[in-house]
């Protein structure tokens, strides 16, 4: 059964038409990337799935749930995580707190008395603090769990915005442009770590300019133009389509180079 099912979802933005009838499933345990042009309507989609934008018309599934008319927090509690093109990390906290933060879900307490300290909390701060320093080594920043994260360079925290995503213990986890201005080396800590999630059972979908990078970690890939589906499929499938390698990839793509 499919983790994510879109049906004909639309959004409009006065005349525009930012998504446009797209329908698509997402299977479970597997990593699905949107692709297409800057404006190609990837990022609305995104928002339109973890409910930041109610859609025009259309529905939205996880699983058997219909929660096209859920707020972001419900669809949150229901397993749906996401990281944000520009990052949306408190810089004013460590490398742990951060991804303390992102416990809030599975703290009663509360999250803000658990990063206070407050009393009566000490257990349940404990175990979070635990969490959040394994998932910090499972995105390969142990190295910096005492930092400040306004210390850390641009790279670890894209990983470390990826740890607090993965400290709510999601189902279905949407990446958005994690490797934007990334490094080749660093791309490839990311081209690492997506696998990873994705053998832990969690379900990924991606959206990344990074062609290598897409065509090497997707089991599919769904290819948005001007708001409509121009095309999917598995990367062999999407690297030799006519229509896609006209529209976006290039032949430098094509053959399995960065692309546009």
């Amino acid at each position: 059964m499919s983790l994510l099912r879109v049906e004909n979802l639309s959004r409009s933005f006065g005349g525009v038409k930012a998504v446009a009838d797209v329908s698509f499933a997402v299977e479970a345990g597997t990593v699905h990337s949107l692709i297409g042009p800057n404006g190609a309507g990837k990022t609305t989609l995104f928002n339109l799935v973890t409910g930041v934008y109610a859609p025009s018309s259309g529905r939205i599934f996880l699983g058997d749930t219909d929660v096209t008319g859920l707020p972001t927090a419900a669809r949150a509690a229901l397993g749906v995580q996401r990281t944000f093109q520009n990052l949306q990390i408190f810089f004013n906290m460590s490398a742990v707190e951060n991804v303390m933060a992102g416990r809030h879900l599975h703290v009663s307490t509360g999250l803000v008395a658990s990063l206070l300290g407050l009393p009566g909390i000490g257990r349940e701060t404990a175990a979070a603090r635990r969490r959040a320093e394994e998932l910090l080594d499972h995105v390969g920043l142990a190295e910096w769990r005492k930092a400040d994260a306004d210390a850390m360079p641009y790279g670890a925290l894209k990983r470390l915005e990826i740890a607090r995503a993965l400290a709510a213990e999601p189902k279905l986890l949407l990446l958005d442009e994690p490797a934007a201005g990334l490094n080749p080396a660093e791309t490839h800590e990311i081209d690492r770590l997506i696998r990873r999630i994705a053998a832990s059972g969690i379900t990924v979908v991606l959206v990344e300019h990074d062609m290598k990078l897409v065509m090497n970690v997707s089991d599919h890939i769904l290819v948005l133009d001007y708001g409509r589906k121009l095309a999917e499929g598995t990367a062999a499938e999407v690297r030799a389509n006519p229509d896609v390698i006209k529209a976006y990839l290039g032949e430098a793509a094509a053959t399995g180079g960065r692309g546009v």
